[in-house]
């Protein structure tokens, strides 16, 4: 068994520390440490961090390889300091059977760079009309936890209903892509002044507040526990912050780039910018950064949504929504978040690596950096500032809003379970 010794490092932004792994485990954490045969990694003051976990990532795989796949989009995870990921279902054929999520499960396992925990679909096919096997996908192999039809909402109260008391069972979460549909018929961006002045069709914040209020008093009703994924207005800040006063067992997550980028940049026409919920106000923006500060919002999620290019390099109207996300995550949240502030490293800590673990029940991840915690770490430079170059990417596609602008912070190293799956910025 190999042993590690990082030396200097500021464990959750704090004095520098030196960490020894041996195997799989943290061993020691203190000053001055030593080990015989231990591979030294000269920390120098960076920051080491639990690895990270996100509850929202689509790595395509089955069905569309040509946007992604579990090998490359866990190598992006890695990439940026993630140990574990979340598979969402609307792959082809939709994750919502047990064969299906054993499949992404056993895939997630061959890969090596991170661990891989499918989220099964609520409904049969994404399609809203029945519930998929629960149950079985729980059982299974994959232990599925987390439930979504993410990119399309559970419109219908009465099987969102059911579904949260199914998960109820055995602690199960359902994950809402809050929209409701009909409010968001040939919408293209962000309903507003930039909408009207563009003539394009507007996304009100409605659609997502609406659907938000009715699935935490849903969730009040039954019991059971809700998740809401990607809340991007200020409105659905103070709908859950209202649920959280009452007790309502209700989670939410926010995005990196709506912690940053405005609709303003849709006036560019570059379908870069074109994301499911779309980009809205800095109103919003400073809304949501609040709500992550205060504990509002619960956790950053990527919605990492890898796109081949030639479902981004066509007219707005016709390109796909999302932007890939996993490798600049870290960046934009010291940017938006630490530099300003709003939370120190331990906050980063809880909101990118403890909390996602727990709201999920990924086991092993999100634990402490302290003698006997699996080693799963990730070392970052935080004085590092530099321009996003997609062509260095390890996902499968490019469509970055970030491509030239410049970032705070680089993950360094990345292990998992006492492997290094990325040294000096380089995949292992």
């Amino acid at each position: 068994m190999s042993k590690t010794l990082i030396r200097g490092a500021k464990v959750l932004g704090g004095e520098p520390q030196d960490v020894l792994i041996d195997g799989e485990t943290i061993t020691q954490v203190g000053a001055g440490l030593s080990a015989e045969g231990a591979q030294v990694v000269e920390a120098g003051g960076k920051v080491l961090l639990p690895g990270l976990v996100d509850l929202h990532t689509h790595l395509r795989e089955p069905g569309r390889e040509d946007s992604e796949t579990v090998l490359t989009g866990t190598r992006a995870a890695a990439s940026g300091g993630y140990t574990n990921v979340f598979a969402m279902a609307n792959t082809f054929p939709v994750a919502d059977t047990a064969g299906v999520v054993e499949q992404v499960w056993r895939l997630g396992q061959e890969s090596g760079y991170c661990d891989v925990q499918p989220i099964g679909a609520v409904t049969v096919g994404l399609e809203g009309q029945k519930l998929a096997e629960l149950g079985a996908m729980h059982e299974s192999a994959a232990g599925v936890t987390v439930f979504s039809d993410d990119g399309k909402c559970v419109h219908d109260a009465v099987i969102m209903r059911r579904a949260l008391e199914y998960v109820k069972a055995f602690d199960g979460v359902v994950a809402q892509h809050a929209q409701e549909p009909r409010l968001t018929e040939g919408a293209q961006m962000n309903e507003g002044v930039v909408s009207a002045e563009l003539g394009l069709g507007g996304w009100p914040a409605v659609a997502e507040e609406s659907v938000i209020a009715r699935d935490v008093l849903l969730a009040d009703h039954v019991g059971s526990r809700v998740h809401i994924c990607h809340l991007s207005t200020a409105g659905s800040v103070e709908i859950v912050r209202w649920a959280k006063s009452r007790g309502i067992r209700v989670t939410a997550e926010v995005t990196p780039h709506h912690l940053l980028l405005t609709d303003e940049l849709v006036r560019s026409y570059n379908p870069v910018y074109k994301v499911n919920p779309p980009l809205r106000t800095e109103r919003d923006v400073l809304a949501l950064r609040q709500a992550l500060a205060d504990g509002t919002i619960d956790i950053v999620a990527t919605d990492h949504a890898p796109h081949p290019h030639e479902d981004k390099d066509c007219e707005w109207a016709a390109a796909a929504m999302g932007m890939v996300g996993l490798e600049t995550a870290l960046s934009v949240v010291q940017e938006t978040m630490v530099d300003t502030g709003l939370l120190d490293w331990a906050g980063v800590a809880d909101r990118m690596s403890f909390t996602p673990a727990r709201i999920g029940r990924a086991e092993g991840h999100g634990r402490p950096v302290s003698a006997g915690e699996p080693a799963n770490l990730t070392l970052v430079d935080t004085a590092y500032r530099g321009p996003v170059d997609p062509a260095g990417f390890a996902s499968r596609s490019r469509n970055t809003p970030y491509e030239g602008r410049e970032l705070p912070g680089r993950v360094t190293h990345t292990w998992l379970r006492g492997k290094a799956t990325l040294v000096d910025g380089k995949l292992t």
